[in-house]
């Protein structure tokens, strides 16, 4: 479904203002994983996670209803596919991450998540029968010497499970991406998004009063707390969502993919300004685990010279 002419209107001419906000959008993802780190210390996880997508749920479908009407026509024709998406990719995602975060770090867990592009693409290929190109590979390896450098692999130190939980929600991330390419028919992505955010959020409330006891968690926690879940989900959720798609509608999907690299930079950046200052071998890993994705995408390849 195509957007409406107002949300045309709204969006930006410029190839330079698509590039900020693009940009912006990878920081404000990045972010994120100071702001989990922050809401953990006063709300249990499932209570943290249900409580992001619920205010975000509400916030996209808004928007939906605003730009492009209220998008049942989509939720007919995809409900199971939405369901399911919304299960794996944004609860089960977002569990991951946030039962990660109570032992993994900031840095490491947006190290981890930003080779999900790169994930993606090589399970993409392997769902497809394809065989993922040389450069592939050799960009995944180098990539995960940079996420081992990162956790300190290389000076004893060893996986915490919060990082190999991180690692899964990444799957759960790629496997969403592939499926709403390959499943969901007859759908914008702010509709896609909208209503797996739904799905997501009620899967994850299920799951919060299942195992925690949300209503009394929220009501208890600090208004840090809820600042940093508010954060995450007005800022790093829907607004980070909007602003990445005005720059694949304005840039395409390729120049704009290439600043999901900011993504971890803006953990380490964050994290610093909290006071936790990281140090040489993970400002190295950093360094090295883009410079795979970048291989592996073929960024540092020379285009052809055209005759």
């Amino acid at each position: 479904m195509p957007v409406t002419e107002t949300a045309r209107a709204a969006m930006p001419r410029s190839e330079g203002s698509a590039f900020l906000l693009s940009a912006l959008a990878a920081i404000f993802w990045g972010t994120n994983f100071e702001a989990t780190r922050i809401a953990l210390l006063d709300v249990p996880p499932w209570t943290a996670a249900s409580g992001r997508f619920i205010f975000a749920a509400a916030t996209i479908l808004l928007w939906l209803w605003v730009t492009q009407g209220s998008g049942l026509r989509a939720l007919r024709r995809n409900a199971p596919a939405f369901m399911l998406l919304g299960v794996v990719g944004v609860a089960g995602f977002n569990a991951a991450l946030f039962l990660g975060m109570r032992s993994s770090s900031p840095v490491t867990a947006a190290l981890i998540m930003g080779t999900s592009p790169l994930t993606t693409n090589l399970l993409d290929a392997l769902i497809g029968r394809r065989f993922p190109g040389v450069l592939a590979l050799v960009g995944m390896a180098v990539s995960l010497l940079g996420v081992a450098l990162t956790v300190g692999a290389f000076s004893g130190a060893r996986f915490a499970a919060g990082d190999l939980l991180i690692l899964i929600g990444s799957f759960a991330w790629a496997l969403y991406t592939i499926g709403c390419r390959r499943w969901v028919k007859e759908a914008s992505p702010l509709e896609t998004s909208a209503w797996t955010m739904l799905f997501g959020a009620l899967a994850l409330l299920a799951a919060a009063f299942s195992f925690e006891a949300p209503v009394g968690a929220a009501a208890a926690a600090s208004g840090t707390a809820w600042g940093a879940t508010l954060w995450m989900a007005l800022i790093g959720s829907v607004l980070a969502y909007l602003f990445w798609q005005v720059g694949i509608a304005v840039r395409g999907p390729g120049a704009t993919s290439v600043l999901f690299n900011l993504v971890p930079v803006a953990a380490l950046v964050t994290a610093a300004l909290f006071g936790r200052m990281p140090d040489l071998s993970q400002m190295a890993g950093v360094a090295v685990a883009i410079f795979g994705v970048l291989l592996a995408s073929g960024r540092l390849t020379p285009a052809p010279a055209h005759r």
